[in-house]
């Protein structure tokens, strides 16, 4: 996708029956091209705290001034997007080590227009069920392609539908051969730097 050189809040179309009826089950080529995988990393930090409560959908933020979601905005549109992350876990952390492996994630990059965000944010879903939350702790990410535009809706269900529809869009692109050895990627292996920008305050024994 082509990078959109707005950096305020653009307007979204809303979806559509239609398009949700067309939409397919797998989506990009059977390897990721150019410009995927892209790599991002930082502390998880506090974002709407409406995921997990208003859509079933608890995500993972990394800061929104972050180099890495700044990267993103250069190389690719808003939107929907699939790949691999792992969270690290912080000194004292009671994190299991099914907890801390790489696993398949799906994230939006963009404004989120059915709450009309004023501000870029990139939101990571993980899809695995954590039995505790991790704010400030590290985390890297693949992206290694996009699903979907960010669009409005006419009602929250139709939103939660669609997120849905992206996690099982997400699993079965990563189920591809091109795609399942990148959890075995060396980006995984070390541990990201701390960063000098706060995760929004938060420690690692904060709440997600």
């Amino acid at each position: 996708m082509v990078a959109e050189s707005n950096i305020s809040r653009p307007e979204a179309p809303f979806q559509t029956q239609s398009f949700r009826d067309s939409r397919p089950l797998i989506v990009g080529p059977s390897s990721p091209s150019l410009p995927y995988p892209i790599r991002l990393e930082g502390p998880v930090c506090k974002g709407f705290g409406r995921g997990g409560k208003d859509l079933g959908c608890p995500t993972a933020n990394l800061p929104d001034d972050s180099e890495s979601v700044e990267a993103m905005r250069g190389k690719v549109d808003t939107g929907v997007y699939y790949g691999y992350a792992k969270v690290f876990p912080g000194e004292g952390s009671t994190m299991r080590e099914e907890d801390a492996a790489v696993l398949p994630m799906v994230m939006s990059l963009g404004w989120n227009p059915y709450y009309k965000n004023e501000r870029l944010t990139a939101e990571i879903h993980i899809l695995h069920t954590f039995p505790s939350d991790f704010y400030g702790h590290q985390m890297k990410a693949l992206v290694l392609g996009y699903i979907r535009p960010q669009l409005d809706y006419v009602s929250r269900e139709a939103l939660i539908e669609d997120i849905d529809m992206d996690k099982q869009v997400g699993l079965n692109c990563l189920a591809r051969e091109g795609y399942t050895r990148f959890a075995q990627d060396e980006f995984f292996d070390v541990k990201p730097r701390e960063s000098t920008k706060t995760a929004n305050g938060v420690s690692p024994e904060g709440k997600l």
